[in-house]
């Protein structure tokens, strides 16, 4: 074992950690730099994952409700012309929204963040002592210990900023939210939401009602799957799984609105055979003059071609 010379510390072991290395150097430009690189690098990180959240809830949100207006429209009786301008109203209206809800929801992030630093500031500041012992009791639990763990302390209390961020992310969970991120958020949710929304409504625009339907069910479960399986192989997860898992969400939420058009569908027909065997009941109780015979037949013939219309 290596003796240490007199006025010198013993040379501790190689620590695991990135910080623990960074610390052993001494406090150097690398290890005065390495908390901003490491800044830089979660950064980085944190924004590309937080942007696959964006795209997968935009994207989704946009998809699903798309489709489900679609099938909803066409079990309803309604007409390709409805179908568009309904689709495409939703589209705009349903990406605006969310975008602004992606907007409010990291703005209230960043807000929150910048709360709390300011609490902790002044904690830091009141009784810098606790908030001190905070911090070794925090990395005592990551395995540190001796003079590493009193190096470690000693390198995160030497910055207010570094010591106060350490506690936020460190202790409580929380990372600080850039302008940008909050523009970031809002427009790659907001441009997810819209191509959610045209993935299954441009083939009604291009093709017939029902090649349409068919073509626009089959590319909604390919882009659920792919979002699925694409979002397993970049975490954890089997991504066949995953993407199954999409296909069952998406698709049976877009059931629902099926169901609810045929629901309707079915309630105006029925309303629309009343009217019928009253009008027949009506023309046959009593004679009729050619005049209201007249209206009655075209009343008939309007009736069974457009049920939808109640005269």
């Amino acid at each position: 074992m290596d003796q240490a010379t007199p006025g010198q510390h013993r040379r501790p072991r190689a620590p695991l950690t990135r910080l623990g290395r960074n610390v052993a150097r001494g406090p150097g430009r690398d290890a005065a730099e390495a908390p901003t690189q490491d800044r830089r690098r979660r950064h980085s990180h944190d924004g590309s994952r937080d942007s696959l959240r964006d795209v997968i809830l935009g994207g989704q949100d946009g998809l699903v409700n798309i489709l489900g207006i679609i099938l909803g429209v066409v079990a309803g009786g309604g007409g390709r012309t409805v179908l568009i301008s309904a689709g495409f109203a939703a589209a705009i209206t349903e990406s605006i929204s969310m975008g602004a809800v992606g907007y409010t929801s990291t703005t209230e992030d960043r807000d929150y963040y910048a709360a709390q630093k300011q609490v902790e500031e002044v904690a830091v500041e009141d009784d810098g002592d606790l908030e001190c012992q905070e911090i070794e009791a925090l990395y005592r639990e990551k395995g540190f210990s001796g003079d590493l763990l009193d190096q470690v302390v000693a390198t995160i209390t030497a910055n207010r900023d570094r010591w106060v961020g350490t506690i936020l992310s460190e202790e409580r969970n929380l990372h600080p939210v850039a302008n940008r991120d909050v523009v970031r958020s809002s427009t790659v949710i907001t441009a997810a939401t819209l191509i959610g929304h045209l993935i299954p409504l441009v083939p009604f625009v291009f093709l017939s009602r029902h090649v349409a339907l068919i073509v626009a069910i089959a590319l909604s479960a390919a882009a659920l799957f792919g979002v699925g399986a694409y979002t397993a192989l970049t975490r954890v997860g089997s991504w066949w799984k995953n993407g199954a898992r999409m296909i069952a969400i998406g698709l049976g939420a877009a059931a629902i609105g099926f169901a609810i058009g045929r629901l309707f569908n079915a309630g105006g027909a029925g309303i629309a055979t009343r009217r019928r065997r009253r009008v027949s009941g009506q023309a046959a109780a009593s004679p009729l003059s050619p005049r209201t015979a007249t209206r009655v037949t075209t009343r008939r013939v309007l009736l069974r071609a457009f049920p939808e219309y109640q005269m």
